[in-house]
């Protein structure tokens, strides 16, 4: 079928599209008109998985799925119940006699409302992130706001409760064990104190540490000893070779500034011995400065050599002093653990009872808090407010599938008559149902009505042309 006879087809048979159109979008239009209008509100809640829990000081690891459980949370019976208990819903009159009516009395009152309730919620989480959006709809505006937010909060409060609950339950469970391993560490506790007391041992692994740590330190303090000690005297024995050049005599200030006194005076002697000759008042005077400064120097580096053989003397004295002194610490420390050694199997069964008991006791003290705790991690983020305009019908897109629909149904009415009620509109019909070629046209009258034609053509097949009588002389 070419493009041509389609539209002579929709041109042929406007009215019966023209009439199927009208009357779908019409019905639509109706319809849409004639259902009751509901309104939807929504609030968003934010879920956080990022931030440290308070109570366990860390980060809790988030379970792919979270979102899609926390969805399961919300739309869960037990959610509708509590918005059934927060509201007193079934303590209203009229809606206990609904219920009598739709089940005869039978069952809960509170599970036939919460089943009521969650037909009508619609929660859903957006695309990437962690907030989830809640939203109830109803013929009430102000209704579906109230149970948006009554939602909302049942919602957060039975979020608290899952994690609450369990807590309470292992806050119990941990009690009980604590009292259990605190009984044990005391009796493992008296056998040691009586082993010792038997024994006469009083070393405990703190003062064994306390020890231990002071061998350390004075064997520390020898190492640093000895290299004082030979350090001072590999400078002793260099007092006599090469005393000038010491590091106590370079770095001394005062031999440094008679140093560059003296050779400020040499310099200044130089000068005068050439301008005036070795005999000049003022000569002799420089040379015997210059005498002065070298004796002074030369009894300064001398104190400070004698120093440096001092200070090996007293190093060397110390030296002696903390050897003794680390020689009695490890005999002391030897001793204690020898006894240590003979009461290991208790002090074992103390610290492990020790540890079982501070492991248990951490645990109890984290549930316990966690069963006090007020706070989840889903927070409000927006709360539902009265919504201004209803969001069903949608007329708009209703009546953009009604037109849609009414278009596909009016051609289809169309071409289904065409099919009952065959015709030829074009040449193209003549060539294709008859098998004929076209010999001729007529011409037909012009037609006046709501649509008004043009003059069109009247086709005369080849086999009815050559039917017709001939003119006379042909």
């Amino acid at each position: 079928m070419s493009l041509g006879q389609f539209f002579s087809i929709l041109l042929a048979r406007w009215k019966v599209a023209l009439g199927v159109f009208v009357l779908i979008v019409g019905t639509a239009l109706g319809v849409s008109l004639a259902l009751p209008k509901e309104y939807e509100a929504t609030a968003s809640v934010v879920v956080n998985t990022g931030s440290p829990d308070p109570v366990a000081g860390m980060v809790l690891p988030g379970s792919p799925n979270l979102l899609l459980t926390q969805l399961e949370i919300i739309r869960s019976e037990r959610v509708a119940q509590r918005v059934v208990r927060n509201l007193k819903l079934a303590e209203n009159p009229a809606t206990r006699d609904q219920w009598r009516e739709a089940t005869g009395g039978n069952g809960s009152i509170e599970g036939w409302l919460a089943q009521a309730l969650i037909r009508n919620l619609n929660a859903e989480a957006s695309g990437g992130s962690n907030v989830m959006t809640i939203s109830y709809e109803s013929v009430d505006p102000k209704f579906s706001a109230l149970m948006t937010n009554a939602f909302v909060q049942a919602y957060i409060d039975t979020n608290l409760d899952l994690r609450v609950e369990p807590a309470k339950q292992y806050s119990s469970f941990f009690d009980d064990r604590a009292k259990q391993l605190r009984q044990q560490l005391e009796a493992a506790q008296s056998r040691l104190s009586s082993y010792q007391k038997e024994h006469g041992l009083v070393a405990t692994d703190e003062r064994l540490d306390i020890e231990a740590a002071r061998l350390q330190e004075l064997s520390s303090q020898l190492v640093q000893v000895q290299a004082l000690a030979s350090d001072t005297s590999s400078r002793e024995a260099q007092v006599g070779a090469a005393s000038d050049r010491m590091q106590e005599v370079l770095l001394n200030p005062l031999i440094s500034g008679l140093k560059a006194d003296l050779n400020r005076q040499e310099v200044r002697l130089q000068e005068l011995s050439a301008r005036y000759g070795a005999s000049h008042p003022q000569v002799v005077e420089a040379q015997t400065s210059i005498a002065t400064l070298r004796s002074r120097i030369d009894a300064e580096t001398r104190r400070v050599t004698s120093g440096v053989s001092v200070s090996n003397n007293i190093n060397r004295q110390r030296e002696a002093e903390v050897r003794a002194a680390l020689d009695a610490q490890r005999a002391k420390l030897l001793k204690l653990r020898e006894q240590r050694d003979a009461a290991s199997v208790l002090v074992n069964d103390v610290a492990n009872a020790q540890r079982a008991y501070d492991a248990v006791l951490a645990r109890l003290n984290q549930t316990s808090l966690e069963s006090h705790t007020t706070q989840t991690n889903a927070s409000v983020l927006s709360q539902a407010v009265e919504p201004t305009s209803h969001s069903f019908p949608r007329i708009p897109l209703i009546m953009a599938l009604a037109i849609g629909v009414a278009t596909v149904l009016a051609v289809t009415a169309a071409f289904v008559l065409e099919l009952i009620d065959r015709r030829m509109r074009s040449f193209n019909d003549v060539v294709q149902l008859l098998g004929l070629p076209v010999l001729g046209v007529m011409p037909k009258p012009m037609r006046r009505g709501l649509l008004a034609r043009q003059r069109g053509n009247t086709m005369i097949p080849g086999r009815v042309l050559g039917q017709l009588p001939r003119p006379k002389g042909t």
